[in-house]
C-alpha cells in the first residue's frame, strides 16, 4: 500500500452555502454528506480545525448598500456562523465523531470561548475543533478568520472547500474560456485581484507562510485527496 504523508494540522474554511441546498437554508443530507469525508479523513490522525461561514443564513453583501449598520450586519453574520457549526457538530455526533465548537463571541453555554491553548489542546486530543463568529470583530470576513486561526494554531496548509474546482484566471460563470490556474503564489494572487479568497486573509498566509488550496468539496473524496496531496483544485503558496 502506498504511504501517505499526511499534514499534522489544518484548518479547513468552508462556505455556508455547504449546508445549504435548493431553496434550503439548510440541507441534512448535504451536510450529513460533508460530515462523512470529515470522518474518513480523521482515522488518518491529521488534526482538523474548520472556520465556518454563514452565508445559507445570511450574506452581508445583500446589506451593502441599505441602510443596515455594517458593524451590526456583520454580528448577525457572525451568529449565522455559530448556527452552521452547531448544525456541523450534530453532524458529526450522529457519526460517532467526537467536536467541539469555539467561537469569538462569548456565548456560554452554546458554545465555548476561544483561546488558542485550548483549542490546541481539543487537537491534540483528537477532537474535530468547529470554530464560528469569525474574528469576534465587524469589517473581517470568515476567511480572514481563517487565516487568523491557521496562524493562532500553526496549522501546515489552510484548505478553502467552495463549490468551484480551484481558482480560474476569470469568472467561468461569465466566460466559458475561462482555466483553472493549477498552483500560483500569494504574491500572485494578490497581484491579479483574484475574487476567491479575501485578500487580507491571503495576506496573512503569505506573512505566515502557510499555503492554500482551493478545491471543490462538494464533490465526494475531493477533501481527501486534498489532504494527500494529489492533484486538486489549485494550491497558493
Amino acid at each position: 500500500m502506498e504511504r501517505v504523508d499526511y499534514p499534522k494540522r489544518v484548518l479547513l474554511k468552508i462556505s455556508g452555502e455547504i449546508f445549504s441546498g435548493e431553496n434550503q437554508v439548510f440541507d441534512t443530507e448535504r451536510t450529513d454528506g460533508f460530515a462523512s469525508q470529515i470522518k474518513e479523513v480523521s482515522k488518518s490522525g491529521v488534526q482538523i480545525a474548520i472556520v465556518v461561514g454563514g452565508g445559507n443564513i445570511l450574506r452581508g453583501a445583500v446589506y451593502s448598500f441599505s441602510k443596515y449598520n455594517r458593524s451590526r450586519v456583520d454580528y448577525m453574520g457572525m451568529l449565522a456562523t455559530i448556527i452552521n457549526a452547531l448544525a456541523l457538530k450534530n453532524a458529526l455526533e450522529k457519526m460517532s465523531v467526537e467536536s467541539e465548537v469555539m467561537t469569538s463571541l462569548a456565548i456560554e453555554p452554546i458554545a465555548e470561548l476561544f483561546t488558542r491553548r485550548k483549542a490546541i489542546e481539543y487537537l491534540e486530543e483528537g477532537k474535530i475543533l468547529i470554530l464560528g463568529g469569525g474574528t469576534g470583530n465587524p469589517f473581517f470576513t470568515t476567511d480572514t478568520a481563517a487565516a487568523l486561526r491557521a496562524a493562532e494554531i500553526g496549522a501546515d496548509v489552510v484548505l478553502k472547500g467552495t463549490k468551484v474546482d480551484g481558482i480560474y484566471d476569470a469568472d467561468p460563470l461569465l466566460n466559458e474560456d475561462a482555466g483553472m490556474i493549477e498552483s500560483l503564489s500569494h504574491t500572485d494572487f494578490l497581484e491579479r485581484n483574484l475574487r476567491v479568497m479575501d485578500s487580507a486573509a491571503v495576506a496573512l498566509c503569505r506573512e505566515n507562510k502557510i499555503p492554500i488550496k482551493v478545491f471543490n468539496i462538494l464533490q465526494n473524496g475531493n477533501l481527501k485527496k486534498a489532504l494527500e496531496g494529489k492533484v486538486v483544485g489549485t494550491i497558493v503558496k
